[in-house]
């Protein structure tokens, strides 16, 4: 009839209709390793005829972890952020998990909401992309006995597992490369949030700088890009850098999305690339390799950072679990992207 509740099937009607006792029941759902193969197979199979359906929450209530795992990041949109997830989610699914993701859009109040709304439906877990370098917050979240994993973010002596890229590493590669090939004067389109993977890449530029005797304050010009249609602010940057006297020859995109925009808005100005100015981005996601010309960037082994990150969530559940950074090292992939310096 219209309106009226129907009640779900208890391991009570399974038990009935395979012939076997509760307990039986008990057993195939929670110690199926405990019973004969044939009687499992009649359970399953009585469980299908029923309808019956797992309930969760009497599980959870019985000291069963929660199957469901929150995964926080800056932006889900993100071809990066995708295949970190996608990392995560395969390794969630092996252990019949399931995968809710938040995007934060790299705001503080975002944040707070997906955390708190996560803690209370008592999820197994949350891996979380932090927006700022204070990590107070997740810390007491952890001791408040919901673990959190740092994906995409080291430690920083906290209690806490986390799996992360070398990011300095990976801005020093970027930079490392154009000082190879000539270049001396380079920019860096980063965003304006205080993200610690931007300011770790920023470092890793400097370093390659000083190691090549130049002096960052006058061999690096930094455009901050803020909020927006990615399209917008790497057009804008592309005006802002060609706006720069001197001029920079060689410029490093913080990630590949942006990299695309700007060699679109130094298309639309008439600026061959690499003839006369070298782009190089950061990510390698999948398009990178079919731009025209090919993009040179910093490649993440993004799948297994999401990988291993899921893999150290279910780990917090294990006795004598012991946490970790598990720290992977980008590397630079060369491209038609960047050259020698036009002479003049």
């Amino acid at each position: 009839m219209s309106g009226q509740t129907v009640r779900r099937a208890g391991i009570r009607q399974v038990a009935a209709a395979a012939g076997v006792s509760m307990s039986t029941v008990s057993n195939v759902l929670n110690n199926p390793q405990v019973v004969a193969d044939s009687t499992r197979l009649r359970v399953e199979a009585a469980m299908d005829r029923v309808g019956y359906v797992r309930n969760g929450a009497a599980r959870q209530l019985r000291g069963a972890p929660s199957a469901v795992v929150g995964c926080v990041l800056l932006d889900t949109a993100n071809a990066y952020y995708s295949a970190v997830a996608r990392g995560v989610e395969d390794r969630l699914a092996e252990a019949d998990c399931v995968l809710v993701q938040c995007s934060t859009d790299v705001q503080p109040e975002r944040e707070e909401r997906f955390l708190r709304l996560l803690e209370e439906q008592s999820v197994r877990g949350i891996l979380v992309t932090p927006i700022g370098s204070h990590l107070d917050r997740l810390t007491r979240l952890h001791a408040r006995g919901t673990p959190v994993v740092l994906l995409d973010h080291p430690r920083d002596g906290t209690g806490l597992c986390a799996a992360t890229v070398d990011n300095v590493a990976g801005g020093e590669l970027a930079a490392a490369h154009l000082l190879e090939l000539g270049h001396r004067r380079i920019a860096f389109v980063r965003s304006e949030t205080a993200v610690r993977t931007i300011s770790d890449r920023t470092r890793g530029i400097r370093r390659a700088l000083r190691k090549a005797g130049l002096d960052p304050v006058r061999s690096l010009a930094e455009i901050r890009v803020g909020q927006g249609p990615i399209e917008t602010v790497a057009t804008q940057a592309a005006g802002s850098l060609l706006a720069l006297a001197p001029r920079p020859t060689g410029v490093i995109c913080f990630n590949d999305a942006t990299a695309l925009a700007m060699l679109r808005g130094l298309r639309l100005r008439g600026v061959r690339v690499p003839d006369e100015l070298s782009v190089v981005g950061y990510d390698d996601v999948a398009f990178a390799a079919e731009l025209s010309p090919g993009l040179t960037t910093v490649r993440q082994p993004t799948y297994h950072v999401g990988y291993a990150a899921a893999e150290l969530l279910l780990g917090e559940t294990e006795p004598g679990h012991r946490h970790q950074e598990v720290l992977f090292h980008p590397r630079l992939v060369v491209r038609d992207s960047t050259a020698a310096p036009h002479p003049g």
